[in-house]
């Protein structure tokens, strides 16, 4: 056990953490990030030339936290799948060995980080997404009513059109390997806002590679409002059907097969926790 924790502890993790006006938010959920006993943890702040001052804020961190911080300063807000394209690029190109994708404003609980880790470790699979919606995971008891039907609608009907097996699929709280990541072919997604999340968990799955979920509490945000707007909704509506009829994944280069020893699922889907 003290192995585990010790090789958990040391894992390069890149937490790539894409900022749009997150200026109240970003440092307290930096500082919980550094205060974890994972040495090997870096983070990447990607700000969209935030108008609030958040990319100035990073830049600040970087200051205090050299080799621990860096900053991906974009001149133009283009979305958050462009963001993750950018940040999930530079972490694994500067030698990450697994890639955090997580949000900066405190809906995603630091304290899930070293599981997230461990579970990667322990299983060796591809991906392993933070879920709301397996057994043990829960939303904020601040979500409306309305959100909630919305978020388990989106995941039914993602489920039901593409078969991935995940009972997350919009999740945006998910440790990537960083072959996987290459493997991928980031560039060549068409996706962009928060369907991004839905093409790239479909992408691996469909190319073999396991995925796990575990448990979460989906805090609210602690400050600002959500950036789901109707245009980012009507992308997310139209994806599903755009993969399944090959509009998206026809056009990748053929993926990288599963490095040797990972768990490989007895059909094309995803594997999870017991359900």
């Amino acid at each position: 056990m003290a192995g585990a924790g010790r090789a958990c502890a040391e894992a390069a993790v890149t937490v790539v953490m894409p900022t749009y006006n997150e200026a109240d938010s970003l440092p307290v959920t930096a500082a919980a990030l550094l205060a974890l006993p994972l040495p090997g943890l870096r983070l990447l702040v990607v700000d969209d030339a935030s108008p609030d001052g958040t990319g100035e804020l990073a830049d600040g961190l970087a200051a205090r936290h050299p080799g621990r911080v860096s900053v991906l300063h974009r001149t133009a807000k283009d979305g958050l799948g462009r963001a993750y394209v950018a940040g999930m690029t530079r972490a694994v190109d500067e030698g990450a060995a697994y890639v955090l994708q997580m949000d900066a404003d405190g809906s995603h609980g630091t304290e899930y980080v070293p599981q997230l880790v461990g579970t990667a470790l322990a299983t060796g699979a591809g991906l392993v997404v933070g879920s709301r919606y397996v057994p043990g995971g829960r939303l904020a008891d601040e979500w409306a009513p309305h959100r909630r039907l919305l978020s388990r609608w989106a995941n039914r009907y993602v489920g039901a059109v593409l078969r991935t097996g995940l009972r997350d699929a919009t999740a945006g709280f998910v440790l990537w390997r960083a072959d996987v990541v290459r493997a991928l072919d980031l560039e060549h997604t068409r996706s962009n806002g928060y369907s991004f999340q839905v093409e790239l968990k479909h992408a691996a799955v469909r190319a073999g590679h396991a995925a796990v979920e575990i448990p979460i509490r989906f805090e609210e945000r602690r400050q600002g409002a959500s950036k789901m707007s109707a245009r980012v909704q009507y992308e997310a509506a139209l994806l599903p059907w755009r993969l399944l009829l090959g509009d998206l994944t026809g056009r990748r280069r053929a993926a990288v097969p599963p490095a040797e020893g990972e768990p490989v699922p007895d059909e094309p889907t995803a594997t999870s926790r017991p359900r």
